[in-house]
């Protein structure tokens, strides 16, 4: 359930990136190109959608990169507070609620523009993000009461796909509903299995083992077992001097970065770059578009398990398993999508470059994904919160550059998007290479918290004793 939570969250999310492909009045291009610009398909004009025109609207590349990111506005408003009230009274309804609430506005979504436009359309969408932001600390929060150490690669990854897996639905499905029905009907169908999933969810989910009225007491015993060390029911407050002063934290962040930059530009964007540069009719844009997150899920799966294995028979560490895995995941895309730019109108060769780059991220799964609750079973929520709350302001800023680098949707244009991602995913998988750590902190302890809290209102009775001793006459 907690896989279906992510894949309807980012289907409702993305499937606005083939669909405004069709929603757009598309412009004339100019009679001589000078930059490489690729010719139209020859099946493009006989198999393209034939939509109504009052469903068409006349938003330039500066409106598209609006409303793409106006997403990511609301998502990094809520992480916070999400994480923080998920490890409070559990993720269960933190989760749920807001998955139902997305799935509300995902299906007035056709209404809404029709009568509000472009600004209709860009509220939604921020309302949507804000719904959405509570998803991974409430999954997070969830997964450290219900995930032994020694599973955490495989059983993390697994939750996880649901965002690989997700965009490949929303891709392949937007692409063939616009081409038989129209665009409305993508918003009400993904909206409808995002209500459906949540029904099921009420029914089925508990915040944790003790609190789940069919787990069997075996089970019980077996989690209590594996987890008590590092993951407590009720944990102090969040210690946040020690966890913002945590330097393996902030190299999580920065991959994170690194990773959200990749990611996004290409959840967001790719299906454009298919459909304006390369000229893909929208039933083949949305199946070539899903390709590569179909391989990244095949790819985490696959290496989680080999990341366990590694962990566990002691063939590396936790920290360096940790490390290799998102060096793949960074160096491995970058090259990749920088290679798909030079390859230029040779379709084929494009194609199979963003596969196998968008496959190799797959590696960050096992990697700085689950690093998280390495790091602070207790805290997971809240790390959670602020590392992707952080990662995401990167959803706000990629499809915005898009728009403003590449206003006429050339290959050179989309060339320097392509390296500036390259050096992205470089420099952040540098800091996280070098800083990273896969150990439990010590500031995940509860008695260390709570000493430390002792000892500072100790030392504040003392202080405050002195000084009613100097006052006195």
């Amino acid at each position: 359930m907690g896989f279906l939570a992510l894949f309807n969250a980012y289907a409702m999310r993305v499937c606005l990136s083939i669909t405004i492909t069709e929603m757009v009045i598309p412009h004339a291009e100019p009679a001589e190109h000078d930059d490489h610009t690729c010719d139209d398909m020859e099946q493009h004009q006989s198999n393209s959608t034939v939509t109504h025109p009052s469903q068409r609207y006349d938003w330039d590349q500066m409106t598209q990169g609006l409303i793409l990111s106006s997403f990511y506005w609301g998502y990094v408003i809520t992480h916070l507070p999400g994480g923080m009230l998920s490890e409070r009274f559990g993720g269960k309804y933190s989760l749920g609620l807001g998955i139902l609430a997305t799935a509300f506005f995902t299906l007035i979504t056709p209404v809404v523009v029709e009568h509000g436009d472009s600004t209709g359309l860009i509220i939604v969408r921020v309302l949507m993000g804000l719904c959405e932001g509570t998803t991974f600390p409430a999954l997070n929060a969830l997964l450290a009461q219900w995930t032994p150490p020694e599973e955490r690669s495989v059983i993390g990854s697994l939750v996880f796909a649901g965002a690989q897996l997700g965009t490949v639905f929303a891709n392949s499905l937007s692409g063939i509903i616009i081409h038989y029905f129209n665009w409305p009907a993508v918003f009400y169908v993904f909206g409808i299995v995002g209500v459906i999933w949540f029904l099921i969810w009420v029914v089925t989910c508990y915040n944790s083992p003790d609190s789940h009225p069919f787990i069997s007491q075996r089970e019980i015993d077996f989690l209590h077992e594996r987890m008590q060390a590092h993951t407590h029911k009720k944990p102090p407050p969040v210690p946040w001097r020690h966890l913002l002063k945590s330097v393996p934290l902030w190299a999580l962040i920065a991959a994170q970065v690194g990773h959200d930059w990749g990611f996004f530009t290409l959840v967001t964007d790719l299906p454009k770059y298919m459909s304006n540069v390369l000229k893909y009719p929208i039933k083949n844009n949305g199946l070539l578009s899903a390709l590569p997150y179909l391989t990244m899920w095949i790819c985490s799966i696959i290496t989680s398990y080999l990341a366990d294995w590694m962990i566990r028979t002691g063939v590396m560490s936790r920290t360096n398993v940790r490390k290799l895995g998102t060096t793949i995941a960074s160096v491995g895309p970058g090259a990749f999508i920088i290679g798909a730019s030079y390859a230029e109108c040779d379709r084929t060769v494009v194609v199979v470059m963003f596969t196998i780059g968008t496959t190799l991220m797959g590696t960050f799964y096992p990697g700085m994904k689950v690093n998280a609750l390495d790091l602070s079973p207790n805290y997971s929520g809240t790390l959670m919160a602020l590392v992707n709350g952080i990662g995401a302001f990167t959803g706000i800023i990629t499809p915005y550059l898009v728009g403003v680098l590449a206003p006429n949707e050339s290959l050179l244009e989309w060339r320097l998007v392509f390296w500036i991602v390259f050096v992205v995913f470089v420099v952040t998988n540098l800091v996280f290479v070098l800083y990273a750590s896969g150990e439990v902190q010590y500031w995940n302890n509860p008695d260390f918290v709570r000493q430390e809290r002792m000892e500072k209102r100790s030392k504040a009775e003392k202080e405050k004793g002195e000084n009613m001793e100097k006052t006195m006459p």
